[in-house]
């Protein structure tokens, strides 16, 4: 069975990304990003980075100090602006970062197709709209749909609230979102936990990602972040 490698900091647990890596980063806003493994990817340099979430970061922690570094090359995303994204709305006017829009539940499913094996999939999501530019559509019993493809990570930075020492994983609430899809679909699932317990102290009914997709984990101390207001 598989095992996931427990490291001792978020600096080991991220060292080894590649310039240029496609980065699955879960989270939905503030909620289960995975702060702790950002500032330590931060710290470590990779850059021309492709990042694949739900939001474009937000305030000037997270993601958007991920961006403010200049690190990113490209963000895939749903929501890339709200009142708290001045660093990316910043840079991306100033045309120092790409961005590919890709509806919220496309990208969930993208990404699970990634993980599933599934090469291509149609979806009606987008169709008669600028997203569908360039997209292959085909009409199902009379309804347009548009072909999307898998989006595969090469690394996936995620969060979860606790961990067994073989990698199994339970997750806290809506901080859950992104993060079991997102532990399929990368080649390298990288996972920053409260807390490390032994394997068998884990409710298995509770458990949403099993340790076959987990490849490391470090255990973080807790912290809250806030955004202050709009600039």
């Amino acid at each position: 069975m598989s095992r996931a490698e427990i490291l001792r900091s978020a600096d080991e647990a991220v060292a080894g990304i590649e310039d240029g890596s496609t980065v699955l980063v879960g989270g939905f806003g503030l909620a289960g990003m995975p702060f702790d493994l950002i500032d330590a990817l931060i710290r470590q340099g990779a850059k021309d980075l492709t990042i694949v979430s739900n939001n474009a970061g937000n305030g000037d922690v997270g993601l958007a100090a991920l961006l403010a570094a200049g690190r990113v090359r490209k963000v895939l995303c749903s929501f890339p602006r709200q009142v708290d994204s001045w660093v990316f709305d910043d840079l991306y006017r100033a045309g120092k970062v790409e961005l590919e829009v890709v509806p919220q539940g496309n990208l969930a499913e993208r990404m699970r197709a990634a993980g599933a094996g599934i090469g291509a999939f149609y979806c009606p999501t987008a169709v008669g709209t600028p997203l569908a530019e360039g997209k292959e559509e085909r009409e199902i019993d009379g309804r347009k749909y548009l072909l999307e493809y898998p989006i595969k990570g090469d690394y996936a930075l995620i969060s979860a609230h606790r961990a067994d020492t073989m990698g199994n994983l339970v997750y806290r609430k809506t901080a859950r979102n992104f993060g079991p899809v997102m532990a399929t679909a990368a080649t390298t699932t990288i996972v920053q936990v409260d807390q490390v317990v032994e394997t068998g102290q884990l409710d298995p009914e509770a458990v949403a990602t099993p340790s076959i997709y987990v490849d490391r984990i470090v255990q973080v101390e807790a912290r809250h972040y806030t955004v202050q207001g709009a600039r």
